[in-house]
């Protein structure tokens, strides 16, 4: 039950699909920092998903890792304080504004 439990979190955690609003965005693997995201830009947004697991303590450094992810993929820069999550404080997935 244990190994079975294991192996779904870490299909879960290896699954990043869109939003709605970035269905026919093109997909950007990336790796910045030891950390995986994908990031899907659509027009001048781009929408950031992390990969796995992260205690607490160490998404502290999530945010800033989300932006130079949507930055490397894109080519465009963030505008500053843009990126935005659904949940305050979470650091799974982002929305940030570009300047293309």
């Amino acid at each position: 039950m244990r190994i079975a439990m294991i192996l779904l979190l870490l299909v879960l955690a290896a699954c990043a699909s869109p939003s709605p609003e970035f269905l026919a965005a093109p997909r950007h693997d990336l790796q910045i920092d030891g950390i995986d995201f994908a990031v899907f830009q659509k027009a001048n947004r781009a929408e950031v998903i992390r990969l796995g697991y992260f205690s607490r303590r160490d998404r502290e450094r999530v945010p800033g890792l989300m932006v130079q992810a949507a930055e490397q993929a894109s080519g465009c820069r963030a505008i500053p304080f843009s990126l935005k999550t659904r949940v305050p404080g979470d650091t799974a997935e982002a929305r940030i504004n570009l300047k293309c």
